[in-house]
């Protein structure tokens, strides 16, 4: 069969790819060219191209003079085409390379953003920071520098950060700009900030979080940059011609103060897709990043999520495309979405080694290694792995280079559904007395209830299980043995609008190990944002490690709201996912803790924290789980 003449080009470069690809190393090993363990490393990675490829996260950074970089905050990444190959480059936070990389004084160093090269998009090789010194229109306010954002346009890099707290009048922190005629620099500060210092709309006096910098481009070519964190809310402006100014006068809000960070953009099928980062980054093994998406035919918004939910409401949405799933890793954020050489998709993040979270010797310093996995778009919504999220087993490999292939197949994640109900331990609360089946966990506790005869109702109190849990009134029962479900449906009088103040009025949800060991789901009121999220209690712990942290899943409605909790036990392993849902028949999947409360762990249901607010619980239905059980 005649083949065409593209066809045969093909064949060409595939059978004398070796050739060439022995000719690059050669160059790379060459002297003159770069120096030393690094250009080996790199010749290393040019040789093995076309060689079939897997990996396992984090990827494999490396410093050719320290050896191992463990952390890589808030990634960013692009590529450069160079004659037949491409090579990509890597920027990060700038957070120490490992352990040994102190100062006289025995302290971590602060980088001025990290940069990396690669071949294969696995092994990084560390080539040095993106500055010597902080820009000078900082005016002495900072020594160090955060989130890149890395993008070509005007034919030049432009390499936008942040400089979290300048000594510019009124202090807070800004954005700037470098630009360079190549992704390894050197790189030219612009000399002024691009977002400078805003006043808090929601405090006088105080600065709003200007960080977290994501530049997009409309179809009109109209280029904005987004900015912002939970102190103020995430942001868009317009972006002068030049790419090194904004429009204040331009400037919208996007995303609610108090919900989320870390915005980054991706414009597919005609719209575009904002990610954005909730909860804590930096809480050691309970760090409860997660990533969620709403979308807009502009970029300046509104921006919504698949229940048509703005990310801007008092009660905000956001279609969730990773968060933990109970394996290694926990806290996934900070995240860019890139297409590798195959037109796959992929999330590169920084995440949460649970086992090893903090840099040795160093603990409460959280290290977040970098980790890409590919994302599969669902129903028009992008999700990671197809909604099995972080990897942390071998995996095929990204396409680095024009003639390679990826092998990703994707396996949508496993649905959880309810079996047959446990009736006795299910509780639609239709008497005006309390079942035998229930007991106080704290009987000494303020306990006061009342049966209405359609609700088990109840007055918050504060505090909350972490301050004093012997004053937490929990209306507890046994849990069954094996995997189940457990929901719950609950009224709260805390208004739904974001007046203040009833800040962490919450009705819970608890599966209780003890005083120091429990999950729960509950929704809380902060400021002027409503927050469901799904906490985590660890304890005892060791020195400097976190006793709680939580996650935030998905909304509810501004009456009634629906909480879930799966417990599925694998390889002798106890994992506990979150569900939320806005009418008790569609259900949001939030993300997992792993944890170990034991056989004679409890169901628990409470108003805690701020008193004065009457919570009635619906009912409590517990069923067996109905799907075989599946490793995270």
């Amino acid at each position: 069969m005649h083949q065409p003449s593209h066809a045969i080009f093909g064949n060409f470069l595939m059978r004398y790819r070796q050739f060439f690809l022995i000719v690059l190393a050669f160059i790379l090993l060459s002297p003159g060219y770069g120096c030393g363990q690094a250009q080996t490393s790199e010749a290393t990675q040019v040789m093995n191209l076309n060689l079939p490829k897997r990996y396992t996260n984090p990827l494999t950074l490396t410093d050719p003079n320290s050896g191992p970089v463990v952390s890589c905050p808030d990634p960013a990444i692009i590529k450069q085409h160079v004659d037949w190959y491409d090579v990509w480059y890597l920027y990060c936070t700038g957070d120490p390379l490992n352990s040994s990389d102190v100062n006289s004084s025995g302290k971590l160093n602060a980088h001025l953003i990290t940069q990396f090269r690669s071949y294969d998009l696995i092994n990084w090789t560390y080539i040095g920071d993106a500055f010597s010194s902080v820009p000078a229109w900082a005016n002495g306010g900072t020594n160090q520098m955060w989130a890149p954002a890395i993008k070509f346009f005007n034919s030049k890099y432009y390499l936008y950060y942040v400089l979290p707290n300048t000594g510019l009048s009124g202090g807070g922190s800004a954005i700037g700009v470098a630009t360079s005629n190549s992704p390894a620099g050197p790189w030219t500060d612009s000399g002024g900030p691009v977002v400078a210092p805003e006043p808090a709309f929601c405090c006088a006096g105080s600065r709003r979080a200007v960080i977290d910098p994501d530049v997009v481009t409309d179809d009109s070519g109209q280029r904005y940059i987004s900015f912002g964190s939970f102190f103020g809310g995430i942001s868009i402006r317009t972006l002068s011609a030049d790419g090194l100014t904004s429009n204040p006068s331009s400037e919208q809000q996007l995303v609610i103060d108090n919900w989320a960070e870390g915005g980054s953009w991706v414009k597919h099928d005609g719209w575009y897709y904002l990610f954005a980062s909730t909860n804590n980054c930096c809480n050691g093994p309970l760090s409860g990043y997660s990533v969620i998406v709403g979308r807009a035919r502009s970029p300046m918004g509104p921006l919504l999520d698949q229940n048509g939910i703005a990310l801007n409401a008092f009660d905000p949405g956001g279609a969730i495309a990773i968060a933990a799933n109970g394996n290694t890793w926990v806290g996934p954020g900070g995240n860019v979405v890139f297409q590798d050489d195959s037109g796959q998709p992929y999330m590169l993040y920084h995440a949460i080694d649970k086992t090893s979270p903090y840099f040795a010797g160093f603990p409460g310093y959280t290290r977040r290694p970098a980790l890409i996995d590919p994302i599969d778009w669902v129903n028009d919504w992008p999700t990671v792995r197809a909604g099995r999220w972080a990897s942390d087993t071998s995996q095929p490999a990204p396409a680095a280079q024009p003639q390679e292939y990826n092998t990703y197949t994707p396996i949508p994640a496993q649905e959880y559904l309810t079996g047959d109900e446990i009736t006795s331990l299910s509780d639609e609360f239709n008497t005006t007395t309390l079942s035998s089946q229930w007991h106080f966990i704290h009987p000494l506790a303020n306990n006061s209830y009342l049966l209405t005869g359609g609700a088990y109702q109840v007055q918050s109190q504060g505090p909350d299980e972490n301050s004093d849990p012997t004053q937490v009134s929990i209306l507890g029962e046994p849990a069954p043995i094996g995997d189940y479900v457990v929901e719950t449906k609950v009224t709260s009088s805390v208004p739904f609008n974001n007046s203040c103040c009833y800040n962490y009025a919450q009705p819970a949800l608890f599966i209780y190990g003890d005083d120091y060991n429990s999950v729960k789901t509950d929704i809380i009121p902060n400021y002027d944002v409503r927050i469901t999220e799904f906490g985590n209690q660890v304890g005892p712990v060791l020195q400097n490690y976190p006793t709680f942290g939580s996650m935030n899943i998905g909304p509810q409605g501004p009456t009634a709201s629906w909480m879930r909790i799966v417990k599925r036990t694998v390889n002798g392993l106890e994992y506990y996912s979150a569900y939320t849902s806005m009418d008790g028949v569609n259900w949001i999947q939030g993300g997992t803790w792993q944890h170990t409360l034991g056989a004679t762990a409890q169901i628990g249901i409470a108003a805690e924290n701020r008193a004065g607010f009457t919570m009635n619980f619906d009912y409590v239905r517990v069923y067996h789980l109905q799907t075989a059980s599946q490793n995270p």
